[in-house]
């Protein structure tokens, strides 16, 4: 059997053995305000639920591992002590997934991700429209572990109102668990669907995403297009030239583009699927 100890492996490796273990790890969507009333939001499956009276869940923003930097969420908490936790589902995970992207301080992750920011009731920071459970969160502490590079900084926060919607109810109007479809964080770049098993995002770490905001209006738009579409190709780092969508210009009808680029988006052939899109659009 392997044995680990912490301290005799470097901070990159024992995480990945450590979040390969703990799983599957609920996501909290944390949606937050600066002094300044910029929105930011972004995904932490260091999550849990631990009281139900008073009604306390925490997360936690970790400091980078990288160059030891402290997450906009949590310089957020820090100046003003509330957010919204919104729940993720299968429908939404790959908007979640992009707006996990190092976007500049003052870059919403709404535009980006091409998310719905709606008003909350109690709190300052906005709810995310399309997620199936927001709860408004007043921070009670913010516990420290450290300063060190990976050191967490967890977040300890009081619901004061949460909102379903009546599309993941059942009758007795109690949470569907399988209409709820919800998601949960596994190893490296898995994740898990509560309904059927284990499935891969491509980690938008390295690489930032140029957000669904720099898509074609049209593409935005589409009636055809899910909202995990748009996740994938706004996690692109750039749109293809019409020297490249050209290559492809006499296999496909026009007619039906959003179509067949839906079927490549949705079979992961994120490249082409743009690439058919764009069709339209230099033609």
């Amino acid at each position: 059997m392997l044995k680990i100890n912490p301290k005799e492996l470097s901070l990159g490796r024992f995480h990945q053995y450590m979040l390969g273990a703990v799983t599957p790890r609920p996501i909290s969507f944390a949606s937050t305000v600066d002094a300044n009333g910029n929105a930011n939001l972004a995904p932490f499956s260091y999550f849990g639920a631990f009281s139900a009276d008073p009604a306390i869940i925490a997360f936690s923003p970790a400091r980078s591992g990288r160059d030891n930097s402290t997450k906009h969420t949590l310089d957020n908490v820090l100046e003003v002590p509330e957010c919204v936790v919104n729940m993720v589902n299968y429908a939404m995970v790959q908007q979640q997934s992009l707006a996990s992207t190092a976007y500049d301080k003052g870059v919403s992750e709404f535009v980006k991700a091409g998310l719905t920011p709606i008003e909350s009731e109690m709190v300052k920071p906005f709810r995310v429209k399309e997620s199936p459970v927001q709860m408004e969160c007043k921070v009670r502490e913010v516990k420290s572990f450290g300063d060190n590079p990976g050191s967490g900084q967890m977040v300890i926060c009081e619901i004061v109102l949460m909102h379903i919607s009546n599309d993941v109810l059942n009758d007795e109007q109690f949470i569907d668990q399988h209409k709820l479809d919800s998601i949960a964080r596994m190893g490296g770049s898995w994740y898990s669907r509560s309904s059927k098993g284990l499935f891969e995002i491509e980690k938008p770490i390295r690489n930032k995403g140029m957000g669904v905001d720099q898509l074609p209006e049209a593409i935005r738009n589409s009636t055809t297009l899910t909202g995990n579409n748009l996740g994938q190709l706004g996690n692109l780092e750039a749109l293809p030239s019409k020297d490249e969508v050209d290559v492809i210009a006499n296999k496909y009808d026009l007619n039906n583009l959003h179509q067949l680029a839906k079927t490549e988006l949705d079979n992961g052939n994120v490249e082409l699927g743009v690439k058919i899109l764009m069709l339209e659009y230099y033609k």
